[in-house]
């Protein structure tokens, strides 16, 4: 087994298309710690069951600082060592490709070549990143430094550095977006066929997923796919359920792509092609708190302007229908329970470490991403509401860039209106 192997180098070609930029935020990182050794792990496997593991991706701090998005990371390690009072070296601790003169490469099912694939040596890597590469058996002879996996604050700062998406960023995300409303289509031109089967919401979840391994690294995060009163389930995933042409689709789903960027869309669709009376209303009501929140999208707002202005709409419109008694106070929630959207980027829930002062509590900057995602959730056993209501989920949830004029919504590939929903739903099934 040792012997007989043909060289097999990677192309000279081979630096990562974020390669530079990383380089510079690195460097903003840098800034914040000077003088301390900053460690950055891409985390470990996890094991599924037995001896089967879950898919790595690895953490997407790491990926923000080295541009290296692969399954091939497991265990690799970024470190920034002190390099005067006011710089750090980048340095990245790899498991280099298997050499074939051991075992490793035919024997370990974790990272033999044979077994998982090929990984690059260290200067291949070095090559690709522009970061001085070590061996991962080197890393233990360091002294200890602040690590990204345990310390809160280098974690806060992690999240507030990735808040404003630089110009290759908000590419990648609109490449995201632009498969998951490919994705969407593939789902409506599946429906005749789900509908047919005891299961379709998983029908549905898998024709998604189609789409979404085909065009990047796989979902962002797992399907909602939640017909009938599932929708009223906010993180409804079991997707067991049938379709009842009579009732709605809730989907929720994002391509991510294979440098690890996710959209995060969610259109609710009448199975039958046409909304009913009541499902009209209902959609209508959400539109209009969605346009509401859209519209307070500026820079310097504050991040909770637009949940606000778009629960003031939904608050007067149950008022207006007499289910609440007047659109004063926070009585609304019980039909609406969650907030109305978040900052979008490497994770589907992106920079959830920052500080509340930074983030939550803090103002828009122009180069943020974000959904708008307002809903109402009509519970099937709620008799504070008229019967023909009950059961009725709906979301509407579209991805935007803060511009200095305002927001450019990234996702307006895909209908919103129910009227073009109801057009552009039966062109699809016809087809």
């Amino acid at each position: 087994m040792a012997g007989g192997w043909a060289a097999t180098p990677l192309p000279g070609d081979i630096r990562l298309p974020a390669a530079d930029l990383a380089a510079a935020r690195r460097a903003r990182l840098s800034a914040r710690f000077p003088g301390e050794r900053l460690i950055v792990p891409a985390g470990e496997l996890r094991v599924r069951s037995n001896d089967c593991d879950h898919r790595f991706r690895p953490h997407s701090a790491y990926a923000w600082l080295t541009g290296l998005t692969g399954e091939d990371q497991v265990g690799h390690v970024l470190v920034l060592e002190p390099d005067g009072p006011h710089a750090h070296e980048a340095v990245l601790y790899v498991r280099p490709r298997s050499p074939r003169v051991g075992t490793e490469f035919y024997r370990d099912r974790r990272h033999g070549e044979f077994w998982v694939g090929r990984r690059p040596d260290l200067a291949e890597a070095e090559r690709m990143t522009g970061v001085r590469c070590a061996h991962l058996d080197d890393l233990g002879a360091l002294p200890p430094g602040r690590d990204a996996s345990q310390d809160a604050e280098l974690a806060s700062v992690l999240s507030e550095l990735r808040l404003v998406k630089d110009a290759w960023e908000v590419g990648q995300l609109q490449l995201a977006v632009d498969h998951t409303a490919a994705g969407f289509e593939d789902v409506v031109r599946a429906l005749p066929r789900a509908l047919t089967h005891p299961r379709g919401e998983r029908w549905i979840e898998g024709v998604f997923a189609l789409r979404a391994r085909a065009e990047g690294n796989g979902t962002g995060y797992e399907t909602i796919a939640a017909s009938g009163a599932h929708a009223c389930v906010l993180h409804w995933i079991r997707n067991d359920g049938p379709l009842n042409p009579q009732e709605l689709l809730l989907l929720d789903a994002g391509v991510e792509t294979d440098t690890l960027y996710t959209s995060d869309i969610t259109r609710t669709l009448p199975l039958s092609g046409r909304f009913s009376p009541v499902q009209r209303q209902v959609y209508e009501l959400v539109l209009a708190a969605q346009e509401a929140g859209i519209a307070a999208l500026k820079p310097g707002a504050s991040f909770r302007d637009f949940h606000r202005a778009g629960m003031r709409v939904i608050a007067e419109g149950l008022a207006e229908w007499g289910i609440l008694k007047s659109a004063e106070g926070d009585l609304h929630r019980r039909y609406t329970l969650c907030s109305s959207g978040h900052m979008l980027g490497l994770d589907v829930h992106d920079c959830a470490q920052a500080r509340a002062e930074a983030y939550l509590d803090g103002v828009l900057e122009e180069g943020q991403v974000l959904t708008v995602e307002p809903g109402l959730y009509l519970q099937p056993d709620d008799e504070t509401l008229p019967p023909e209501l009950r059961g009725i989920g709906v979301r509407i949830e579209d991805d935007l860039v803060i511009t200095a004029e305002g927001a450019r919504l990234m996702s307006g590939a895909l209908p919103r209106t129910p009227d073009a929903i109801e057009a552009w739903m039966g062109e699809l099934m016809e087809k």
